[in-house]
């Protein structure tokens, strides 16, 4: 038997904290290592030790063998585990650690090669009789081969890549003319997230839930399943809501998934922690995705109704150690379901949205679990993912789990950066949600909703608050002291305007008016950034959260965001007519259009990539490119003008 003693984790963020928590726990000293932009991350202060690997961009980073082998022999340490995503299913990886002397929490080299291939694990299970979906690779870009392999599948197409994962590399294709721009930005997209650019055609099922199987095999032969998680909840391809069990799978397809999840494992002597996808159609047949050989960004909801720690189970199994439970001792017990908390724009096609997050505060009650790799003050960086958090409630029922989620997301307190935070509450609640209608479609069927719309009494609220709270380490509001001057305060809550009234009124009350609609207030305590007031006899908990001249105030219900504006109108800086601008930091990978040129409503103007994606940038209206100011290869800030179109309403 091995045993590890100094483990080098080989990722970032919250995967990074969770693998520390159980290594401590298990007695092992852990190594960070981080790239310049997670300097001042918790998972980097946490550690018990941390090495700088040099660089800013995933690739100089957390996808170099040669700097994290070095962190490794620099620290001492003599295990590495990969977390997920970067370097996790990277055979070559794999072996270097195993060549270098250090032991490897993960499957073998033999095994990772065997399934980070999706092209040839595919063959390899169709071989054993495991059901596929039809598939074609590209080997040739004429647009006659394309064509014809769209033909031969069928439209609707998926664009996948052989290497890829977490929704990388990834397009929908229903019209065979978009066929050939999905490959290329496919191929463009894999080549960076993976080094690989081989991409293939599978046929795509509209209408389907996404079960895949955790499974568990060991040194001494074993292979076990711990039950399945759905995670049809997805976009952009990424995983967004993620459940276990799924309330589409019954006792017998459970069995049969978990057969086939366990003898594909098993032909390969998979060992460690694994995951085994498949698609379920409307009819409840199921056919084989792809197999991930790491541990899962959702593994908690499994750890939940299991009671096992997935990752104790990984340094175990590396160790040498057989699995610690046997297949007939796992039991299904309630309900878990995890959302994934990004720093992103529902409203905006999900766009991320990177930035600082001034406040943290996860909720205390209900109790619910936080996998986070944030603190107040974290930078979340263009760089990166821009996941924030993964937040877990189980409970003894499906509807008590996701009400129970909801409840606790409204009652966290984020500020500082757009969050999908009211998008994940509007899809537990969903009605359709909790009935368990969970398939691929869901967003695109149900729409729920990208934010909340808090009622005109509640932002009413939420203006006396900001007004009235005392702003003193104190905590006691002046307007709770003595007299005041009647006060003037103007607040921009998204688009719209508002002048608030206050005077304060014989009894100590507050008399208000905001437009048409007036009362009474009253401040009832303060303390720090928490405020109790009246108004009208509706009492309020709140709190109250400043940057400049930026307001965030939350209750129970959420948070309402506002803007204290000054007294007198401040000029604005002129707009660029047909202006296209940056939503974000990114670096410009094409350039589609040149000064002079005629273009369409819905053409490509130019491709960004930013946070590990590619963001599209297509005209709005047809026109005349009058400037293009940037080149491929070139960074561009937020807001930065990329290219002007006349004529356009940009």
């Amino acid at each position: 038997m091995t045993r590890i003693t100094r483990l080098l984790i080989a990722n970032r963020g919250e995967i990074a904290r969770r693998i520390t928590r159980t290594a401590r726990e298990m007695g092992i000293a852990v190594v960070a290592v981080y790239a310049e932009p997670d300097r001042d991350a918790p998972f980097v202060r946490e550690a018990d030790e941390a090495v700088a690997l040099g660089g800013t961009t995933s690739a100089e980073t957390y996808l170099s063998i040669e700097k994290i082998l070095d962190a490794a022999k620099r620290s001492g340490a003599d295990a590495v585990h990969p977390g997920y995503g970067f370097l996790s299913e990277n055979a070559a990886f794999a072996q270097a650690v195993i060549d270098a002397g250090l032991t490897w929490v993960g499957p073998s080299p033999v095994a990772i090669a065997a399934m980070g291939d999706k092209l040839a694990a595919k063959a390899r299970l169709a071989a054993a009789a495991v059901p596929m979906l039809p598939s074609i690779e590209i080997v040739d870009m004429s647009p006659v081969t394309l064509a014809a392999a769209g033909e031969q599948i069928g439209f609707p197409v998926l664009v996948k890549a052989s290497a890829g994962g977490g929704g990388r590399g990834m397009r929908i294709v229903r019209d065979p003319s978009q066929l050939a721009n999905a490959v290329a930005s496919a191929r463009r997209e894999a080549a960076s997230a993976f080094g690989n650019d081989t991409v293939f055609l599978e046929r795509y099922i509209d209408v389907s839930r996404h079960i895949e199987i955790q499974v568990l095999g060991d040194t001494h032969g074993t292979v076990i399943h711990c039950f399945e998680r759905e995670c049809s909840i997805q976009r952009r391809h990424q995983k967004v809501v993620e459940e276990a069990p799924s309330s589409a799978v019954d006792p017998d397809l459970r069995r049969r998934m978990g057969e086939a999840a366990v003898s594909a494992a098993a032909a390969i002597g998979y060992t460690n922690a694994g995951t085994v996808e498949f698609l379920l159609d409307t009819r409840g047949a199921f056919f084989f995705l792809e197999m991930n050989t790491r541990l899962q960004v959702e593994h908690p909801v499994t750890e939940s109704i299991t009671g096992l720690d997935l990752v104790r189970e990984q340094i175990r199994i590396a160790e040498g150690e057989p699995i610690s439970v046997r297949q007939e001792d796992l039991s299904i017990s309630g309900h878990a379901i995890e959302v994934r908390l990004y720093a992103e724009d529902p409203a905006k096609n999900f766009l991320p949205a990177p930035g600082t997050v001034l406040a943290w505060h996860p909720a205390v009650e209900p109790a619910i679990r936080f996998d986070s790799g944030i603190e107040s003050g974290s930078a979340v960086p263009v760089h990166f993912d821009p996941m924030l958090a993964k937040v877990i409630a189980h409970a003894p029922t499906r509807e008590e789990a996701a009400l129970r989620l909801a409840l606790a997301l409204e009652r966290t307190r984020i500020h500082g950066l757009t969050t999908n935070r009211d998008f994940l509450v509007a899809t537990l609640r969903h009605e359709a949600f909790l009935a368990g209608d969970t398939t691929t479609a869901f967003i695109d069927t149900h729409q729920p909703a990208s934010e909340r719309t808090p009622s005109a009494e509640i932002v009413q609220a939420a203006m006396l608050a900001a007004a009235l709270s005392g702003q003193q380490s104190s905590g006691a509001s002046p307007w709770v002291r003595g007299p005041d001057a009647p006060q003037q305060f103007r607040f921009r809550h998204r688009t719209e305007e508002f002048a608030l009234q206050c005077a304060r009124n014989a009894d100590g009350g507050v008399n208000w008016s905001i437009g048409e609609h007036s009362g009474v207030a009253r401040v009832l305590h303060t303390d720090g950034e928490t405020l109790g007031l009246e108004v009208d006899d509706l009492r309020h908990n709140l709190t109250v959260f400043r940057a400049g001249d930026r307001i965030w105030v939350q209750d129970n219900r959420g948070e309402v965001q506002l803007t204290e504006l000054p007294r007198f109108p401040v000029a604005e800086a002129k707009a660029i007519s047909g202006g296209y601008r940056a939503a974000m930091p990114g670096k410009v990978i094409v350039v589609a259009v040149s000064p002079g040129e005629s273009v369409k409503r819905g053409q490509l103007l130019l491709v960004l990539e930013a946070m590990k994606m590619e963001h599209r940038v297509v005209a709005d209206d047809d026109g005349v490119i009058g400037a293009v100011s940037v080149v491929v290869g070139q960074q561009v800030d937020a807001n930065q003008v990329m290219v002007v179109v006349d004529g356009g309403t940009k």
